[in-house]
Order: structure tokens, then sequence, then C-alpha cells
């Protein structure tokens, strides 16, 4: 009798890549000719990025510069929900960008539903913010983690504990 392997679904974001990929961003911003003299910046403060510029022109170009860090530091961009632009203190303007860590109900029911239509023989059962999935052939669980690969979601996630 073999023993079922396991392995769980996560979507998390590094913060410390985050915090990394900011300071780069940051020193690339005051080195450029084009921001010279603007007040732009960006901060993290817990799970929620703080972008403040000029005007909505410079705040795009700052998100531009800011996504191209993340992505050189393998920072999911999918997993960063924008709020809506609002003015601030000085004749500026700010957005807020949350980091969505773990995956809620509802991307839970699509992952779980994707797993089903595989019809291949793992058991799959969401656990607070992830979800595992187990089964006894190694071979089903990586056609699981390709199927869930290829498939479109809103969301990025990792594949950990693999058992």
């Amino acid at each position: 009798m073999s023993k079922e392997s396991s392995f769980d679904i996560v979507s998390k974001v590094d913060l410390s890549e985050v915090a990394n990929a900011i300071n780069i961003a940051m020193k690339e911003i005051k080195t450029r000719y084009d921001f010279k003299g603007s007040k732009s910046d960006i901060s993290l403060e817990k799970d929620e990025l703080v972008l403040i510029s000029d005007d909505e022109f410079k705040l795009e170009q700052l998100k531009d510069v800011l996504i191209g860090k993340l992505i050189k530091r393998g920072v999911a961009t999918k997993n960063i929900q924008y709020g809506k632009i609002e003015p601030a203190s000085g004749g500026t303007v700010r957005q807020r960008a949350k980091l969505v860590q773990g995956i809620d109900k509802e991307n839970a029911k699509k992952i779980t539903t994707i797993i089903k239509n595989t019809g291949l023989k793992v058991k799959s059962q969401v656990q607070d913010d992830q979800i595992r999935v187990s089964g006894k052939s190694k071979d089903d669980l990586q056609k699981v983690i390709a199927a869930i690969r290829e498939a479109d979601l809103p969301i990025d996630v990792q594949f950990v504990n693999y058992r």
C-alpha cells in the first residue's frame, strides 16, 4: 500500500522582496530627469503600498517603474490590487495598492473546480487561505500543478510542501 503524497497551493507575496524593489525604484526615481523636483514617493505600510506623486501622469510613470522592479525581483504583480487615485496634501495625488496574501473563498472555489475537472484521483481541501491537494500518485499531483499553472487565475499561486 503506497503512502499518500500531497502539496499545498498558496498565494503569498514576499514583503522583503517588495521592500527591496521599492528601494531600487526610489533610487531610480531620484536620478531620473523626468522626476526632477517631483514629490514622488513609494512606501510600504504593513501589506499596502502607498504611491504619491505630483499628478496622475507621474503616478502612472511611478507605477511603471515599481512594476518593472517588482518583476525583476520575482514578485508577482497579479497580487497587487490598486485603489482609486485620491488627492493628497501639497497638491499631490495618492494611490493605495493592497498586496493580496492568501487565497480567498472565490478563488479557492475556482481552483478546486479546476482540480475536479482534471478527472484525476486526487482530493483537495480548503484550509483557511490555502488549499491542500493529496493523492496516491505523484504523477497525478504533477498533472494538477500543470493544470493550475495553465489556468488564467486572477491571483498568483505557489506550490509548497510537496511530499
